[in-house]
């Protein structure tokens, strides 16, 4: 997943070779390849383009050691069925998959069409979870409020807040937004979801304080520990099976993880 905004005081990144023009194309007949690049400040976490004297792209490369551009590939890819044929002749990386940048650089040596366009604005990579809680939060910042479930008396909301349908707020669970809650889903009595949450389809939050996190599909919460900063892969259940004090636990868990505090 990739996002733009508006370019504030982003500090731009040092050339290494010449600009492109916004779109650089190489290649006959073989069919079109579109692709996006943008300058990145550590080139070396991602794929990353080369361009010759012209501008052109000539090169391709998955995670370079010593990258020979600044350019990197975001994410947004459009090929042809010329892409399955060059899939099934690459062979596995140093780091042991199968790249896009391989196939990209196996078409282009086909005589394919490469046309590149450039992003000079703000964009963000969701590479790691810390760059998704992140991108969590830029969403949710323009999320519009909407109750499409159901809030018991004495249950609170406030700020933006988007709860799905069949979802049921029980009473005495304070709801802080920005926060989205999807369908199905369950949440207390007695418990807190606090800014920069999302909450998947059918999450069973009974007990416990969440903040700035990710709950996928699935996933079971009754724990008196505060979770803060953290990915809960589908299907996951946090418990707590101790009295005691709330204290911030920092969570990246994969699906139907199992969890005891």
């Amino acid at each position: 997943m990739r996002l733009k905004r508006r370019q504030k005081n982003t500090p731009k990144p040092k050339r290494r070779q010449k600009q492109p023009p916004p779109t650089t194309r190489r290649g006959g007949g073989r069919g079109l390849i579109r692709l996006r690049g943008a300058p990145a400040r550590d080139p070396s976490r991602y794929g990353v383009v080369a361009f010759n004297e012209e501008g052109v792209a000539e090169r391709f490369v998955e995670k370079p050691k010593e990258p020979t551009s600044d350019w990197a590939l975001i994410g947004v890819y459009l090929f042809n069925d010329k892409v399955f044929d060059a899939i099934h002749r690459i062979k596995p990386s140093w780091r042991g998959e199968l790249e896009i940048t391989d196939t990209i650089q196996t078409l282009l040596q086909d005589g394919a069409k490469v046309d590149v366009q450039r992003v000079q604005g703000w964009w963000k990579d969701t590479g790691r979870p810390e760059d998704l809680l992140e991108a969590n939060q830029l969403v949710l910042n323009d999320l519009e409020p909407y109750n499409h479930g159901t809030v018991e008396d004495a249950a609170t909301i406030t700020n933006s807040v988007g709860i799905g349908e069949g979802t049921i707020i029980h009473r005495h669970t304070a709801i802080r937004g920005p926060v989205v809650i999807g369908d199905r889903c369950e949440i207390g009595p007695n418990a807190y979801i606090g800014p920069y949450t999302s909450l998947g389809n059918k999450v069973t939050v009974r007990r416990g304080e969440i903040e700035n996190s990710i709950l996928m599909d699935g996933c079971i919460i009754d724990t008196e520990e505060k979770i803060v900063n953290s990915l809960i892969g589908p299907y996951s259940i946090v418990t707590s099976n101790s009295e005691g004090r709330p204290r911030g636990k920092r969570l990246i868990l994969g699906e139907r993880s199992r969890v005891e505090f």
